[in-house]
């Protein structure tokens, strides 16, 4: 029962999106691109100021570009955090896409903040709150079209019981075959000890790329959009010691940025 509700709220949401996607596509699809949609979604007057800020550590238009998001799809965002990029993407696939947030229902409970606060923007937007790694939420196993996520990967690695296998594979299962898996982590350099993955916040990309592919997931290519050569990766309080954080009070920091960033794009095999 809980399997076809689910179902059936999702299908409401993207009839809700489509609805008035055949009266636009005629009449605006010739005439605004999807990186002009792109770039109004990252122009959104929604957007936090201090978001809009970070756009030079980030480079949303490049990223979401790279990773092919288009705004007719149906996108799930893993751990949206803050929503730094929900605030884009909400936008971005209002008329004639979905946006799905997948997270604990402590973890959405600021961007339901965000929902009331911008009705006609997250109108689109399905909240799918989820007990464990493996529970679906309220997204139906093969439905997505991409899935994202953003500087998450270390959170599911850290700690005594890591649970990073159990998550690419729950993604796995969200997408459609055929469909795009996007990664954007912290950079931890090869040739660092396999440990300071566990408390410095940044990852491998080698790692990244073997959970992914354990999963099923198939590598399409890297990109280095968020590279930053400023970052040696090896801060006292690791990732934290870096804006937006400056966990250390060291506000020299700021001169480097944000951190080194891998930008992966992977797919689940048709």
């Amino acid at each position: 029962m809980r399997s076809m509700m689910a179902s059936a709220f999702v299908l409401a949401v993207l009839t809700a999106a489509c609805a008035p996607a055949e009266e636009m596509t005629s009449n605006s699809a010739a005439a605004e691109t999807s990186e002009d949609r792109l770039a109004a979604a990252v122009a959104a007057s929604s957007r936090s100021a201090e978001n809009v800020e970070r756009d030079q550590y980030r480079n949303p238009a490049e990223t979401l570009a790279f990773l092919g998001v288009q705004p007719d799809h149906m996108v799930v965002e893993i751990w949206p955090g803050g929503g730094w990029y929900s605030e884009i993407l909400a936008p971005y696939t209002q008329a004639d896409g979905s946006l799905a947030l997948y997270a604990s229902e402590r973890g959405l409970a600021r961007m339901r903040t965000k929902a009331e606060a911008e009705p006609s923007v997250y109108s689109n937007v399905l909240f799918s709150p989820a007990s464990s790694p493996t529970d679906l939420g309220a997204i139906p196993e093969g439905s997505a079209d991409v899935v994202l996520t953003f500087r998450n990967v270390h959170n599911w690695a850290m700690g005594d019981e890591p649970y990073a296998d159990a998550m690419f594979g729950t993604m796995y299962r969200m997408l459609r075959r055929g469909g795009t898996l996007g990664v954007v982590e912290h950079r931890l350099p090869e040739d660092r000890p396999d440990a300071d993955m566990k408390t410095s916040g940044y990852m491998k990309q080698s790692t990244v790329i073997a959970m992914a592919e354990a999963a099923g997931f198939e590598l399409v290519d890297t990109s280095e959009i968020n590279a930053n050569p400023l970052d040696t990766a090896d801060h006292e309080a690791g990732v934290w010691t870096l804006p937006p954080n400056l966990r250390t009070g060291d506000e020299t920091k700021r001169a480097i940025g944000e951190s080194d960033r891998m930008t992966l794009k992977f797919r689940k095999p048709e």
